[in-house]
């Protein structure tokens, strides 16, 4: 299919993409009903309103509850001050932040070249991966994780290492997965970063031990262990490891902890490579995709952790599988398996996304990018030596300056240039499937909320 080439064109396709991306997006996502955001701001107004605990409360006529740390919940007091109504306004508009943010750091200033009609596909490509629109009608927290932990990335390929591990840090005391990235940043040796990380979530934790020391008791000592708080193992929505084996019957814990060890060192050795060539938007992408899959639990909408791959995928010259993987995941394929995950269609279908998931993180390009061309790669700050008049500096197109490059061929960095460069015109083909409406509850928690 070839695109309309003229002004008159693109602007006909354009209304019709976003009158058919609104019809879907206000209808099929909005099934979840904001349920989340109803768990986080119910739990704020029964404690600070009603004097309930904050692990006590469940959503009127289910049995769900609040799951993250303790400092969730502080984090999420000024909650109290509004209504339902404006609590989604507010979460809408911090999500779409957010996003910008996101996209900002993995394209860089290259996303100017496509145009507004180049943008608009790209909005309309992410307005149907089925992570993304969970995480937002759901009113979750994933993508401004994202965002806090996407940015210290930045902060490291852009030579402000100093400021780095801050983003991480709150990200790990707001929800525990993110943990996974100060791993990242001692494979890196970045001990300062590091340091920082754990320093702000443990800081955080005791600040919310300090103001509500009976709920961090009951989380540390009893919640967190409780993984039926959470939700089934075996619920198709959980596209982890566990899930898989939980879905297979098994349950014993011992094959989950053989294949976490291989994942791992999967993980240390293709972040390490990522890390040595100067690609930390690869290693980055890397340790979401094992945190995706070494969760006990991976609810469908944690799977925004897997954009920065396909960042990774198309800067290295891979659009089509980018593409064909992004179309997948905007399908919803796994739900056909909703009532009956049995036989071997079962273990292939109700999967796909673990599969897929784990096939980026054994094939995700690793030092293949064309020279120049380093998605947020390692930026030098040098000041390349003036021409003298016998001999005017001239820089190559494909200089790529390494780790200690200096003088000339450091000038080819261009530090100004901003962090990243560009994603695909197009990440996403329309999706094929449709999601399936749940019954009880919306789709990707429907076995215990927020998590």
């Amino acid at each position: 299919m070839r695109l309309p080439r003229t002004d008159r064109g693109r602007l006909l396709l354009a209304l019709f993409l976003v009158a058919a991306v609104s019809a879907f997006t206000a209808t099929v996502p909005l099934l979840r009903d904001w349920f989340d955001l109803r768990v986080y701001h119910g739990t704020v107004d029964s404690w600070i309103h009603h004097g309930g605990r904050i692990y006590d409360y469940l959503v009127p006529g289910t049995t769900y509850g609040f799951t993250y740390p303790p400092f969730a919940a502080v984090a999420m007091l000024p909650m109290a001050l509004l209504d339902l109504p404006a609590a989604i306004v507010v979460a809408l508009l911090l999500n779409l932040a957010a996003l910008a943010v996101v996209l900002r750091i993995l394209a860089g200033r290259d996303w100017r070249r496509y145009g507004w009609f180049g943008c608009l596909l790209g909005a309309c490509a992410l307005a149907l991966f089925e992570p993304l629109r969970d995480t937002f009608s759901f009113g979750q927290v994933n993508v401004l994780l994202l965002a806090l932990v996407l940015t210290d990335a930045w902060l490291l390929a852009t030579g402000r290492e100093r400021w780095a591990g801050y983003g991480i840090g709150l990200a790990a005391a707001i929800k525990l997965t993110p943990a996974v990235f100060i791993g990242l940043l001692l494979l890196a040796r970045r001990w300062r970063a590091a340091g920082i990380a754990t320093a702000v979530a443990v800081g955080a934790t005791a600040l919310a031990a300090w103001v509500t020391p009976d709920a961090s008791r009951f989380y540390w000592t009893r919640a967190l262990w409780d993984t039926t708080r959470v939700g089934r193992l075996d619920y198709v929505s959980n596209q982890s490891l566990q899930g898989v084996l939980a879905r297979l019957g098994e349950p014993d814990r011992a094959p989950w902890a053989v294949a976490v060890l291989l994942v791992l060192c999967v993980w240390a050795w293709r972040a390490g490579r990522a890390i040595a060539a100067g690609e930390w938007i690869a290693a980055f992408a890397l340790t979401g995709l094992t945190a995706c899959l070494v969760s006990p639990i991976t609810w469908v909408h944690h799977l925004v952790w897997l954009l920065p791959s396909f960042a990774v995928l198309i800067r290295a010259g891979h659009p089509r599988t980018a593409a064909a993987l992004y179309a997948l995941l905007c399908t919803s394929v796994v739900w056909l398996w909703f009532d009956d995950a049995s036989g071997i269609d079962g273990f292939i279908g109700s999967n796909t996304y673990v599969w897929i998931t784990l096939g980026l993180l054994l094939w995700l390009p690793v030092g293949q990018l064309p020279a120049g061309r380093h998605l947020l790669g390692r930026v030098v700050s040098a000041t390349a030596p003036a021409p003298s008049p016998a001999a005017p500096a001239t820089i190559p197109a494909s200089a790529q300056p390494g780790p200690a490059s200096t003088g000339a061929a450091t000038a080819a960095a261009d530090t100004g240039s901003g962090p990243g460069r560009g994603l695909a015109r197009r990440a996403s083909s329309e999706p094929t499937g449709s999601t399936r409406p749940a019954a009880a509850k919306p789709q990707s928690n429907s076995s215990r909320a927020s998590s």
